[in-house]
């Protein structure tokens, strides 16, 4: 069994941290601007085909013994995660074209709880106390939220909806990278992992567009400007920077760091959109964020053991 040397940071994993939150927390506002002239599933496409290929030169130039080594399962798990990680931004970049950017944030960032409750039940992996709790908590405050969406409409009860089935379907995108990292004897770096998995996820998403009749190009210069700015940072810069700071500090720190991400995102659509939060998404965004907060603070692994996965 190899051991991890643990090696002084050239960055304070803190700042680090703050970067990957400020980072990540300005994706809702990118594709609210760019909704303004295309399709939710367009702004998903591009926003995975510009990320896949950035990184296409870094990692075609250093990950393809990696990709050598894998076998026929693991790659199915790799587009498998890719599919998953295609249908969570589908359905959430959708949903914040219905519902407020505050209660979609909130409610995607469930996705730990769901990654607790498929694991209590299908992976044999028992859920201490302390994260029963923790989901108890965040689903009232769930419930808060969609309560009072529902008396503003069907259109904005359906985006809370997908929010959701967001949620749960990155949650098994981070499961499947987790297990696939963890169980190689010669771990997948990030970066062998990620570049497929975007790659899957951009040709699922710009299939289903072309087939659908979506249009994908013909947007005004500034749409393009969104489109770069949210491939390079919430995916790139945002997901790289926390994935890098679980290598320096624990992942209980990190997942209660990512907690800012909702309330960064919030504020930025109060700042840009003019899209102040309501009383009752306030309530229940808090009851979520304690809830996580609880939940994951039980059941974070550490991560002088495993490596852990967060998509952004």
């Amino acid at each position: 069994m190899t051991t991890m040397r643990k090696t002084s940071p050239k960055i304070p994993p803190a700042l680090g941290l703050a970067v990957g939150v400020t980072a990540s927390s300005t994706a809702s506002t990118f594709i609210r601007l760019a909704q303004g002239s295309m399709t939710s599933l367009a702004v998903a496409a591009w926003r995975l085909t510009i990320a896949t290929l950035i990184l296409a030169p870094f990692a075609l130039a250093t990950c393809r013994r990696e990709w050598r080594a894998l076998t026929r399962r693991e790659w199915g798990l790799i587009f498998a995660s890719g599919l998953l990680l295609a249908a969570h931004f589908y359905t959430w970049i959708t949903s914040l074209a219905l519902t407020s950017v505050a209660a979609s944030v909130v409610l995607v960032a469930t996705a730990p709880l769901f990654v607790g409750a498929i694991s209590h039940f299908f992976l044999q992996e028992r859920m201490a106390r302390q994260t029963v709790i923790g989901m108890v908590v965040a689903l009232a405050g769930s419930f808060i939220i969609g309560l009072a969406d529902a008396g503003e409409g069907v259109h904005q009860i359906a985006g809370d909806v997908l929010a959701l089935v967001g949620a749960l379907a990155v949650a098994g995108y981070m499961l499947i990278g987790r297990n696939l990292r963890a169980q190689k004897a010669t771990p997948l770096s990030l970066l062998g992992y990620v570049f497929p998995v975007y790659g899957t996820a951009a040709l699922a998403l710009m299939g289903t567009a072309l087939l659908g009749g979506v249009a994908l190009g013909g947007y005004p210069a500034q749409v393009w400007l969104w489109l770069t700015l949210m491939a390079v940072f919430p995916q790139i810069v945002g997901h790289s920077t926390l994935n890098w700071a679980l290598g320096h500090v624990s992942a209980i720190f990190v997942a209660l760091a990512v907690l800012a991400e909702p309330i960064g995102s919030t504020l930025l659509a109060w700042l840009i959109l003019r899209e102040p939060p309501t009383l009752s998404t306030l309530g229940g965004g808090v009851l979520i964020l304690i809830g996580i907060m609880a939940a994951t603070a039980k059941s974070a692994p550490n991560t002088k053991t495993r490596s852990s996965q967060r998509p952004l």
